[in-house]
């Protein structure tokens, strides 16, 4: 199983951009990654700066997201999507991408739904639920 660094994790990122920008091969991987860094402008200026964001810590009491977890939460959710893990994960989301005719905004409820399940996870100690999250998804809120 693949479980990089919080660094690596970072880099792909960086990387991945760099790599659009300058139109340089990207793998298939790559491409999602870049897509998304192109979904979220607000993370531009901090992707394009490594020396800095490698290492800058992101809480909550600065009262901003960090964009490279935002960014990863994505990149597990388009993999969950693709094989519809969990089980119904993919008829939750399409339900309401066809409710609001915006794939992104439809991707940010699945997001909250799995950032509260890896949470809820984290906190309890145990395995994420995935039937769970599904249901969070379906009711649009985490």
């Amino acid at each position: 199983m693949y479980n990089p660094t919080r660094e690596q994790a970072r880099q792909f990122f960086i990387d991945a951009w760099r790599k659009q920008r300058e139109r340089l091969p990207l793998t298939q991987l790559e491409v999602i990654a870049a897509d998304l860094v192109q979904h979220h402008p607000e993370y531009q200026a901090v992707i394009e700066d490594p020396d800095s964001a490698l290492d800058r810590d992101w809480t909550p009491e600065m009262g901003q997201t960090n964009p490279f977890l935002h960014l990863s939460l994505h990149l597990a959710i388009e993999e969950h999507l693709s094989i519809d893990q969990p089980h119904g994960l993919r008829a939750a989301f399409e339900a309401h991408f066809a409710r609001l005719g915006d794939r992104h905004q439809a991707l940010h409820i699945v997001l909250d739904a799995l950032a509260e399940t890896l949470w809820r996870s984290q906190r309890d100690g145990t395995p994420l639920d995935g039937p769970a999250y599904v249901e969070r998804v379906r009711r649009g809120k985490p």
